[in-house]
């Protein structure tokens, strides 16, 4: 409703994306249904929806170029090493070996792809409804941004298609202002200007 009502105020686009990897829930029943609930409640929008499941072989482009680039790295931590890991250090952000492992040691193996991220300082959102929000990046793990399966995360994926559909503001609940941070790192990392990020109250 917001993103709408901001677009359309200051004749800007309202464009709609279905965030669809995760096949499992994605159908095309599921598709038609946040179709037929816009048109319900009158929200229309510029162009043809876009589905980010469509997107993937550029989601792992740009994440193979982070890497080429060194601000992204192969993680070949196994999701029960993860696991054990986490049970050693509770309410740590999860730090992969292979982070600045030598690449001799590297094995012939499937590997995830994880964001280089900094390791001191802070992270600082300027959101246009909280203020300037300040996250400790010893707080933020080096998040995924392509699985070894070779499919992208959500909060890689994201990043890419807003920088790729040029969209400059994004406008959502502030159950997403963490996300803000890690996708910040993201845009960094690749060089990208920030779009304005405006974390707003849930309505129920």
């Amino acid at each position: 409703l917001f993103n709408w009502l901001y677009a359309r105020g200051r004749g800007g686009k309202f464009l709609l994306r279905i965030e669809d990897t995760d096949r499992a829930r994605s159908t095309p029943e599921a598709t038609e249904a946040i179709l037929q609930g816009l048109r319900w409640l009158g929200l229309d929008w510029d162009g043809e929806p876009v589905s980010q499941f469509a997107r993937a072989e550029r989601h792992a482009e740009v994440a193979r170029a982070m890497m080429a680039a060194g601000t992204a790295y192969p993680c070949y931590t196994t999701p029960a090493e993860i696991e054990a890991w986490r049970a050693e250090n509770p309410n740590r952000p999860f730090v992969s070996p292979w982070r600045d492992a030598d690449p001799a040691t590297r094995p012939d193996a499937p590997f995830a792809i994880r964001l280089r991220a900094p390791r001191e300082g802070v992270t600082v959102i300027q959101d246009a409804v909280q203020g300037e929000v300040t996250f400790r990046n010893d707080q933020l793990d080096d998040m995924v941004l392509l699985r070894s399966d070779g499919t992208p995360t959500y909060m890689h994926a994201v990043v890419v298609d807003d920088h790729d559909m040029g969209v400059t503001h994004i406008i959502r609940g502030d159950d997403h202002l963490t996300n803000a941070a890690r996708q910040a790192q993201v845009y960094a990392a690749n060089g990208w200007a920030l779009p304005v990020f405006a974390h707003i109250p849930l309505i129920h």
